[in-house]
């Protein structure tokens, strides 16, 4: 049988480079390819995709993972080839559900419409997206109907980012978690507002760059691996535990941008090159799921890099290179500053204290997308309604509003619901972080991340996925995906910094 199991891991090698492959193309739409390539780069990736799930579901896989699951049995439960089978086997009976002809139609429709995003985006003008995401929309929806029966439309969607997890399951957290953030904001209202001008000064953009390659070059992202370069929206991507690769936006006339931006996106990178090595070319080389992915982007932009630990040591050295602007601007004052709580247009600008609600917005745009209560048409005005509903802001122009996310253009109805996931894990493990490094702020304040970095490869970063995410939060912390301790960070944190 280990013959067979070998003989396994080189189909699921194979099928692996080619969705390598198609990733590289789509890491290249972002990042090089000239407008005009569009039409062509959408054939290129139907094709692989094609191929790629036709071969994914073949009755030879089916027969092969039929005989491993009875091999699976004698072997201990954790054991990287036990989780590999069955993981397996979950995939194949969720794939061979979907028609390979659908996977291409899919990658052709969402390679098209990023690139309409891009334009529509330019010119705050929806009207040129909107054809594109009626028809992904429409994708979505025949994609959930091959899962049914289901209890929600939406479930099959969010377990392509969320394994195992349901919306009514994200409802219940979001509904646990909303009164409590809106009941804090209140607070934070009521005291004077922090200044925050000389963020908005200008910046020079390659001194931002290099300012933010410094940071994440101490944080232990692997450059040997990875690289960075600029999108329209930042992303992260992955071909490999060897070839990991972020983007960045920079903005001259907002510094905070550009750092945490790279911040978070090294975060995601080096959770990839994390895994372990033996994980490679398997379906185990990825993250638990997009919300464990996001506690580690989150961690790394906001408990560490906006803490007061993180620029005791950085603020000095921010200060050299941007003496004009910083030179008279205390580390306390600019520690309040990039913490201020405003309710903002932009979610990846967003404080930590209204960000949730930004992503509660979009989640409740999509079950309704999804369930043909809104239709795509509408989006703007619902979009702007419940911005005025939750922020008290209205956004000026669709870029600032429905058009800023590149998610939907790329098919990723179900995404959204991580990020506040994320942001909740994210404090799960601070806690139990802090608990076996009882010295990690004074660490941070030397600017030393090493044994951050170690405890969170050894602890979430080698397994992959090889435990679904609230069986990986409960190993690591005691309790699955819980908003309490978020909820305590917060008022603590702001409470500080607001006097409340």
């Amino acid at each position: 049988m280990k013959e067979k199991l070998a003989a396994f891991k080189v189909e699921m090698g194979e099928i692996w480079d080619l969705n390598m492959a198609g990733a590289l193309l789509g890491w290249d739409q972002q990042t090089n390819m000239p407008p005009n390539g569009a039409e062509e780069r959408s054939e290129q990736l139907a094709t692989l995709s094609k191929i790629a799930h036709h071969k994914a579901t073949s009755d030879e896989i089916g027969k092969m993972l039929d005989e491993l699951l009875v091999y699976a049995k004698s072997l201990e439960p954790d054991s990287d080839d036990a989780r590999l089978i069955r993981r397996s086997k979950i995939d194949f009976d969720k794939m061979t559900r979907v028609p390979s002809e659908k996977v291409a139609e899919f990658a052709r429709v969402t390679t098209l419409a990023q690139e309409k995003w891009v334009q529509a985006r330019a010119k705050s003008d929806f009207s040129l997206f909107r054809p594109h995401l009626e028809r992904i929309v429409e994708l979505r929806r025949e994609y959930a109907d091959y899962f049914k029966p289901y209890d929600h439309v939406y479930d099959p969607l969010l377990d392509d980012f969320e394994p195992g997890l349901k919306t009514a399951d994200v409802k219940d957290i979001f509904s646990r978690l909303r009164p409590q953030q809106v009941k804090l904001l209140q607070a934070i209202a009521a005291r004077p507002q922090v200044e925050d001008d000389f963020l908005h000064l200008k910046y020079d953009d390659k001194k931002q760059w290099d300012f933010g390659v410094d940071i994440i070059t101490r944080f232990g992202y692997d450059w040997n691996a990875g690289r960075q370069d600029r999108s329209a929206h930042p992303f992260t991507t992955s071909f490999g535990i060897g070839d990991v690769r972020i983007t960045t936006r920079i903005l001259e006339n907002l510094v905070s941008s550009g750092l945490f931006g790279t911040m978070h996106e090294a975060g995601h990178g080096m959770y990839q090159q994390g895994l372990a090595a033996n994980l490679s070319r398997t379906i185990l080389a990825n993250g638990a799921s997009m919300a464990v992915h996001e506690s580690q982007s989150r961690m790394w932009e906001n408990l560490v890099g906006r803490s007061r630990a993180f620029w005791r040591f950085f603020y000095p050295k921010l200060q050299a290179v941007f003496p004009a602007q910083l030179g008279n601007v205390s580390m306390e004052k600019f520690y309040k500053a990039i913490n201020k709580v405003e309710p903002s247009y932009i979610r990846t600008e967003s404080d930590e204290a209204t960000y949730n609600l930004h992503v509660m917005l979009r989640l409740e745009l999509e079950i309704a997308l999804m369930e043909g209560t809104l239709k795509v048409a509408d989006l703007p005005e619902a979009w702007n309604t419940r911005m005025q509903e939750y922020l008290g802001i209205t956004p000026r122009n669709d870029s600032e509003g429905v058009l800023q996310d590149v998610h939907w253009s790329g098919g990723m109805i179900g995404y959204f619901p991580t990020y506040a996931l994320g942001n909740l894990v994210s404090v799960q493990l601070w806690e139990v972080i802090n608990r076996d490094i009882p010295d990690l702020e004074s660490q941070i304040e030397q600017g030393e991340f090493g044994a951050l970095l170690g405890w969170l490869r050894e602890k979430v970063h080698r397994h992959g996925s090889k435990f679904d995410p609230q069986e990986l939060v409960q190993k690591v912390t005691g309790s699955k995906i819980d908003p309490q301790p978020y909820v305590g960070y917060l008022r603590t944190k702001y409470s500080d910094i607001y006097g409340l």
